[in-house]
């Protein structure tokens, strides 16, 4: 019994030390108009934390490139970096079920993490964000001047090797709790950093948790 109160103990402290940080993709969450957006645009992330992308409007897709090739995905630069790719997410289809598509990743370190959206022109046309910007380290390197890059850049429709799901987990979430935690339906959540080296933590860790409280 004292074991598994430990336990618990220590899987909830682990669960509850998880900082979430939730982007809105097409649809501005103060006002409800939709834009080719992600709101917000720049997201600071600890090492361990959470981003999870809610897909609200549009048919969209979280695609991780790096700073001098906006709209490209990274792994058509460097073959040997899987990157991020939540594969095209169309709102509309899950929203009459109450649902909305999500993709998660964890953040694994603290460089950028520059992303777009690889839907036709969107990226061309302002729709990218940044995970961890460091103007810091380099001034030039900062979102306004990636979004200037795109608005020149080729819109790569590159088929990107893995596809759905690279780098984070796809899942869903019922429309009245968005916002407030990942998806609890993921299969797993693969984790990805700016240099796309990758650890596993376990999904079920809360449902783990929950059942070891029930055993008290």
């Amino acid at each position: 019994m004292h074991f598994t109160s430990l336990v618990a103990a220590a899987l909830l402290s682990v669960a509850q030390a998880t900082d979430v940080h939730v982007v809105a993709v097409g649809k501005n969450p103060v006002n409800n108009q939709t834009a080719l957006q992600y709101f917000p645009d720049k997201v600071t992330a600890e090492p361990g934390s959470m981003v999870q992308f809610q897909f609200w409007a549009g048919n969209h897709t979280v695609t991780q490139s790096n700073f001098d090739n906006p709209c490209l995905p990274i792994s058509s630069i460097n073959s040997s970096v899987a990157g991020i790719f939540s594969s095209f997410q169309p709102a509309a289809a899950s929203e009459a079920m109450g649902m909305i598509p999500v993709f998660t990743i964890m953040v694994n370190d603290t460089k950028p993490i520059w992303i777009y959206c690889s839907q036709g022109p969107h990226c061309k046309g302002g729709m990218a964000m940044v995970i961890n910007e460091n103007t810091k380290a380099n001034s030039s390197r900062s979102l306004e001047n990636y979004k200037n890059l795109a608005k020149n850049s080729v819109q790569g429709n590159v088929e990107i090797p893995g596809g759905v799901g690279n780098g984070g987990t796809v899942g869903s979430q019922p429309t009245n709790v968005a916002g407030q935690s990942p998806s609890s339906n993921s299969t797993g959540t693969p984790t990805v950093s700016a240099a796309s080296s990758s650890f596993t933590v376990p999904a079920t860790m809360l449902l783990i948790a929950s059942a070891a409280f029930m055993l008290l």
